[in-house]
């Protein structure tokens, strides 16, 4: 055995078996999904063509206004649910930034939703998100509404009669992820020199000027991984509304819940494939570009 192969073989049968895993339950997966999506049917009684095959499969599902409903859900809800989460998260860092008593218990309140699960999550919100309304009928937060003598604030949330009524399933993903979005904020100030603080007051920088011009340049990083890491999380997001909504709600329809109609309800494995595939081009066009880019940050700091 030549001394380079001694070199680079234990590694390579140290890592050998996450390769193979990762090649079978991920790479061939996906090749998988993809032959699907790609493939004819018919239907098994009537012989009636349920899918053409080929990108047709594609531009039939794209072209059908229920899928069209279904993204344009996805839009609503990853936009309220990204600027939600951004805005909660770096308020909350902040303020705990600026040295309040009891830190660490308030981090610890605002960390705690990460720890449950969006389906034990659902099931709390699926009560407080609650369309009923009117005195004994109102339950959760339009029952606070009528507590609080103020009952032209009830609505519907999800279900109600509005094309963007997506946003009110953003709210509980907005309360489950913001402490995240707060601890990476937060590491981030922390990691900035007090030193640069002091000098920007000597030169006589109000507190604002100190965190618009110092402070939150110096988080643009920590801000781009955080849009990145929740928006590939709204995109696919399923088990909370799911939780929420059941899998078959039209009003809080997402391609993911799609999917799962497509799958088990309707039998239609070629659609649930092509819906699957055209999920992983969207979080891929998100993900695939600042991937890249931090290899080029890291290639430029060595």
């Amino acid at each position: 055995m030549t001394r380079r192969a001694r070199n680079w073989l234990p590694g390579l049968l140290l890592v050998s078996p996450s390769i193979l895993l990762v090649g079978v339950f991920v790479y061939w997966l996906i090749t998988k999904n993809v032959l699907t999506s790609l493939q004819r049917s018919t239907d098994f009684v009537t012989d009636r063509v349920i899918n053409p095959g080929g990108y047709r499969n594609y531009t039939q599902l794209l072209a059908s206004s229920q899928y069209q409903h279904a993204l344009f859900n996805l839009l609503v809800l990853t936009v309220v649910f990204l600027a939600g989460t951004m805005a909660m998260g770096l308020l909350w860092s902040v303020l705990l930034e600026r040295g309040v008593r009891g830190e660490g218990v308030f981090r610890s309140v605002y960390l705690f939703p990460m720890a449950v699960s969006f389906v034990a999550a659902g099931v709390v919100w699926r009560w407080l998100l609650s369309p009923a309304q009117g005195e004994g009928q109102a339950v959760g937060l339009n029952q606070l509404f009528i507590k609080l003598h103020l009952p032209g604030l009830q609505n519907g949330w999800w279900s109600a009669d509005s094309r963007f009524s997506m946003a009110a399933m953003a709210l509980p993903a907005i309360w489950q992820l913001s402490g995240y979005v707060m601890a990476l904020f937060l590491a981030g100030f922390r990691g900035i020199s007090q030193d640069q603080r002091e000098a920007a007051r000597i030169d006589g920088a109000s507190e604002w000027q100190i965190y618009r011009h110092v402070l939150f340049p110096q988080l643009s990083p920590i801000a781009l991984s955080a849009l990145i890491i929740i928006g590939h999380q709204s995109m696919k997001m399923f088990d909370l509304i799911y939780s929420i909504a059941g899998p078959n709600s039209y009003k809080a329809e997402v391609p993911a819940t799609l999917m799962w109609t497509q799958l088990f309800s309707k039998s239609d494995a070629q659609a649930a494939a092509v819906n699957a595939t055209i999920l992983l081009i969207l979080v891929a066009v998100v993900v695939v570009p600042y991937l890249v880019y931090t290899n080029k940050v890291e290639e430029r700091s060595r």
